[in-house]
């Protein structure tokens, strides 16, 4: 896996505010990746970020982190749907552009052939 795109995902992940989620989906179009290379990124690297934070294109985590996101996600305002297998995306989607924004500085040392 490359160590360049794991960094870059993780990064974008620690963008997403306090009680706001974003999907796979959103990363990967950040990213310039696919959103299963996310989900596999997260999977095996993103423990010691807000992986709770992270959702599919539903809203839903996955079965085996439901559980420890419960507290996460009560402590940050973020609402379950009824099928308790995560939020209304609608509800809770981070601002896209925002989160681009601050990406964009986040990962500046990574770029270095950028020009703003």
């Amino acid at each position: 896996m490359d160590d360049r795109v794991v960094e870059l995902v993780l990064r974008a992940v620690e963008q997403v505010p306090r009680g706001r989620v974003v999907s796979y989906g959103d990363i990967a179009g950040l990213v310039g990746t696919g959103p299963r290379h996310v989900g596999s990124i997260m999977s095996r690297h993103g423990s010691g970020v807000t992986w709770w934070r992270v959702t599919n294109a539903y809203g839903d985590l996955p079965l085996h982190l439901v559980d420890t996101a419960r507290g996460h996600w009560a402590e940050e305002g973020i609402g379950w749907k009824p099928n308790g297998r995560g939020c209304r995306i609608a509800d809770h989607r981070a601002d896209l552009v925002e989160l681009a924004d601050a990406w964009e500085v986040a990962t500046a040392d990574l770029h270095p052939h950028r020009r703003d």
